[in-house]
């Protein structure tokens, strides 16, 4: 893995630049963020932190007195990936959990990506992951990429390793991308593909598509697994409050926003961009 891999993912047309969490506990979990993923903090607010990595910002924290914990079968998050900077970063990530008991709950090899799986203290997924060189991606005649969900062999990872400390996050880690709980996936690429205009790149897994611009494998998943059927998100609830897309090409951002006013969506002027919320009460921020 190189830093062209990386930047791949993040000077496409738009790519994830922070996310943002509603929690009830904010000091666990904000030192879970810290000792676990190796976040620092870059910001406290009246109402929360920023965390990122070398002054990034790359999640937000925010507490509500009035916050109920959002059920699995909510719309919302299924996980924020956070992107190391190369396969040497996610073996060291992976050994440092090993030696403070984090408990890992599932490993997967995407073929594109190799892949880590755990949660918050509050239940907010969580994959830590790092791509494979984009030249090796292999994609269909229609543009897809080809993607699966294989075995990852953990104990070879952990064994490559260097044998170095670990001081948190390398720089250049980020939110490479976010994956979404939704009522149903026919409504998320009507609305991600067809108004955001992103482009579909793996729609062979059941309940479920993946979304990117510019040919990375995905930059948003969305998939109705636990939550089909579901509908816009009560107010006060913990979990995803909302995330951003950053635009690298201000065509595409002003294509967004005029499809969006075509739709009569309601958005609010931000940052040289808009914000909005998605079909379910996601808060989603187009920034240029």
């Amino acid at each position: 893995m190189t830093e062209t891999a990386l930047s791949y993912a993040l000077t496409r047309p738009a790519y994830v630049g922070q996310s943002h969490l509603v929690v009830t506990d904010l000091p666990v979990v904000s030192r879970f963020y810290q000792d676990v993923l190796g976040l620092k903090v870059v910001e406290k607010t009246a109402s929360g932190e920023i965390l990122g990595v070398a002054g990034q910002p790359l999640l937000t924290l925010t507490t509500d007195r009035a916050a109920q914990r959002a059920p699995q079968t909510a719309a919302g998050l299924f996980h924020n990936a956070f992107l190391m900077t190369d396969r040497v970063e996610l073996a060291r990530w992976l050994r440092h959990a090993a030696h403070n008991g984090v408990a890992v709950e599932g490993a997967s090899d995407h073929i594109v990506s190799e892949a880590i799986y755990l949660s918050d203290p509050e239940g907010n997924g969580i994959e830590i992951y790092a791509d494979r060189p984009h030249e090796q991606w292999k994609f269909d005649s229609d543009g897809t990429v080809e993607m699966a969900t294989l075995r990852l062999d953990l104990q070879k990872l952990y064994e490559s390793a260097p044998q170095d400390r670990w001081d948190g996050m390398a720089e250049g880690s980020a939110i490479g991308h976010i994956h979404l709980r939704v009522g149903d996936v026919a409504e998320a690429n009507s609305f991600y593909r067809d108004v955001l205009g992103m482009k579909v790149m793996a729609a062979r897994y059941p309940g479920a598509t993946f979304l990117a611009t510019g040919g990375y494998h995905h930059h948003l998943g969305a998939n109705t697994w636990n939550s089909r059927g579901a509908g816009v998100r009560s107010e006060h609830m913990t979990g995803l409050s909302d995330y951003t897309l950053r635009f690298n090409d201000k065509d595409a951002l002003d294509k967004a926003i005029a499809a969006l006013d075509a739709h009569e969506i309601k958005t609010e002027k931000r940052d040289g961009g808009v914000s909005l919320r998605d079909p379910w009460g996601i808060g989603l921020n187009l920034i240029g």
